[in-house]
């Protein structure tokens, strides 16, 4: 997947590549997909519906009324990034080359300056925008290009990289257009969508599809529950919104899946009623504050359900629970199954690190369990999420990141749970995301990470650090892994993996 897309500025050449980032959004130059063909309405044969799209010609929509009314909200970002030197012969740290080369580049030694461009639309009049967290991250400036051309600089109001959803300002001296926030729960496979936004640079971009799908989990973050769609969303799109025919925003255009980089019609959106809770909260307060039980939850497999003896593949299972947490003096312990959350099912471990995190710390949690087959009920004052872990959520210790992988701390629970001996140093793998570089290699939930590359790690936060560190020497990593009583090297390579940010 690929972040918002970047060029190198120097003595008048352009080049330009997409910023590394881990599973996240995808954003690249495209136009209507293979084999699709939108209906091409003469203006006079046009009419316009109480929506706003003009009546359909042979059972097909026209864009054109929408569109107009919608695109001045939408906007370009531009994030220009540290200044550095440029290496020889390749590109910069962290960076990777389009498929093609100028024949030449910068000067090795000379500065050079990294801009990313992704997309956003203005939520307020005042000039509140919402975009991606990839797409302002790591700002030295920002810059708004309004519909109209005008360039205006912005302010990080407040970022979020749990849900990759941040909210900038600007300040344009008059009211702006806006648009608002639809209800995403209403969102059905199959209706047409329109994604606007600012791919490769080529700003006012608009692309129509259908949404394909809802709820998907990408492997991205604890909060994944996706609204995919195939309207068209590349590099640059990052930010941008998913309209529905009303006008209203469901979605913002985070993510594709391609083996490419390009779009191959998978694409994903955050959902709406997401984006309205987070973005009124970094309005607010400048930040996110979520509830937090305090366990590491991990989904019920085929063969789980079978050596546990549950009825379904359904629920959330408790692998760990932290201590002094709200889930342990409620009493909580590693196999049950959390079944629903205030009377709501909960399908999977990402359903049940949702539905935590959006209620408020203090509030009760009315949780219904499976403990050994049999139906049990429990309530838990939630607390306020510590801000160095996801803890509640199915990623308890560490986002993902580049290798694909979530940790949890070493505990007596861990330890009795995976056949440990009792004082086993390390960090746990929590989850491997599908197609990451970490599940290419083999690395399995439940193993123990105890060095990377010759440094030995006794904690999680030893083994973060080391990783990251290796991670920014190298395009791979070496970890040093513990299964069953067997120590054994497993080489990652960051390159490898599927995915693509926008």
């Amino acid at each position: 997947m690929f972040d918002a897309t970047t060029r190198r500025r120097r003595a008048g050449r352009q080049l330009w590549v997409p910023l590394l980032g881990v599973l996240l959004a995808g954003t690249a130059l495209g136009g209507v997909a293979a084999g699709r063909s939108l209906l091409v309405v003469p203006a006079e044969a046009a009419s316009t519906g109480a929506g706003g799209v003009s009546a359909s010609v042979a059972g097909l929509p026209s864009f054109v009324a929408l569109v107009a009314r919608m695109k001045p909200a939408v906007v370009s970002v531009t994030n220009d990034l540290q200044t550095h030197p440029v290496a020889m012969q390749g590109a910069p740290p962290g960076l990777f080359p389009f498929p093609f080369r100028f024949p030449f580049g910068p000067l090795a030694g000379q500065p050079e300056v990294v801009e990313a461009r992704g997309s956003g639309f203005i939520i307020s009049a005042s000039g509140y925008i919402v975009t991606n967290n990839h797409v302002v991250k790591d700002q030295k400036t920002l810059t708004v290009t309004l519909d109209d051309g005008t360039k205006l600089r912005a302010r990080v109001v407040g970022t979020d990289p749990l849900t990759d959803l941040a909210v900038i300002k600007v300040d344009a001296g008059h009211k702006l257009p806006f648009v608002r926030l639809g209800n995403s729960n209403d969102v059905q496979p199959g209706e047409w969508v329109i994604a606007m936004g600012n791919p490769f640079g080529l700003g006012g971009t608009v692309t129509a599809g259908i949404v394909s799908a809802l709820g998907r989990n990408i492997g991205d973050g604890p909060y994944d529950r996706f609204i995919q769609t195939d309207a068209p969303i590349n590099e640059g799109n990052s930010g941008g919104p998913l309209f529905d025919l009303q006008g209203r925003v469901i979605g913002v255009n985070t993510a594709i899946l391609s083996p490419s980089g390009g779009s191959v019609g998978i694409g994903f959106a955050i959902p709406s009623n997401t984006v309205r809770a987070i973005t009124s909260a970094l309005i607010k307060s400048g930040h996110v504050t979520r509830g937090y039980l305090g366990i590491a939850a991990q989904p019920i497999t085929r063969t789980m359900q079978q050596a546990l003896h549950l009825p379904s593949e359904k629920g959330a299972l408790i692998a760990s629970v932290h201590a002094g947490t709200p889930a342990e003096r409620a009493g909580l312990h590693p196999g049950e199954v959390i079944t629903a959350v205030n009377g709501k099912a909960v399908d999977s471990a990402g359903a049940l690190a949702s539905d935590i995190a959006a209620m408020r710390p203090g509030a009760e949690a009315h949780l219904e369990l499976l403990d050994h087959g049999s139906a049990t009920r429990t309530t838990v004052a939630l607390a306020s999420m510590p801000n160095n872990i996801g803890a509640g959520t199915a990623s308890p210790a560490t986002s993902r990141g580049k290798l694909g992988l979530a940790l949890e701390p070493m505990s007596p629970e861990a330890e009795n749970m995976l056949h440990l001996p009792p004082g086993t140093d390390g960090a746990v793998v929590a989850e491997v995301a599908p197609n990451s570089p970490a599940a290419l290699a083999g690395i399995q939930p439940g193993d123990v990470i105890v060095g990377v590359g010759d440094v030995p790690v006794t904690s999680l936060d030893e083994a973060v650090n080391a990783i990251h560190a290796a991670e920014r020497k190298s395009g791979a990593v070496a970890l040093r892994v513990l299964r069953h009583g067997q120590t054994v090297f497993v080489g990652i390579d960051l390159g490898k993996g599927a995915g693509g940010e926008g």
